[in-house]
């Protein structure tokens, strides 16, 4: 029951927050992440899910936190949460690929959020994580705007 009414809160909150939303939209609303919230990366209780009552649009995301401190700490710098090569899976755009990025299946390294297809493909990543980190930073560029299923 948990669960549906985070669920119910986030919905009722987002409507508020983006305008007037005709309850036919509501099964295309989806929260950046899986709903996780950015900053909680980087402190030290780890990944947390975001609510409904803290929630900001960046660059066309929907981005859920835990509380408004948060959610002001991302809005006064994106940059720094937004997770690398646009969520896809870190591993993946070494490899010059976009596969979904689990929010569970991520790493910080020097300020910066890497997520991975799971776990199995993150302890591949994490082998030579600094050339991967090289390697999808080279290919991103040509890969960013190129559609997941043409790669």
């Amino acid at each position: 029951m948990k669960i549906k009414q985070l669920f119910t809160s986030i919905i009722a909150a987002f409507a508020l927050f983006v305008g007037s939303v005709s309850a036919a939209d509501h099964s295309t609303i989806s929260l950046a992440i899986g709903g996780y919230d950015l900053v909680s990366y980087h402190q030290n209780s780890g990944p947390k899910v975001g609510n409904g009552h803290h929630l900001a649009n960046h660059e066309g995301n929907i981005y859920a936190f835990i509380n408004a401190e948060n959610k002001a700490k991302f809005e006064a710098n994106p940059a720094k949460y937004v997770p690398a090569f646009g969520g896809y899976c870190a591993y993946g755009a070494s490899l010059g690929k976009k596969f979904y990025g689990d929010p569970l299946a991520s790493t910080v390294v020097d300020g910066k959020l890497y997520l991975n297809l799971d776990s199995k493909v993150k302890s591949i990543w994490v082998k030579k994580r600094a050339a991967n980190i090289v390697a999808a930073n080279e290919l991103w560029p040509s890969i960013k705007y190129v559609p997941a299923a043409e790669l």
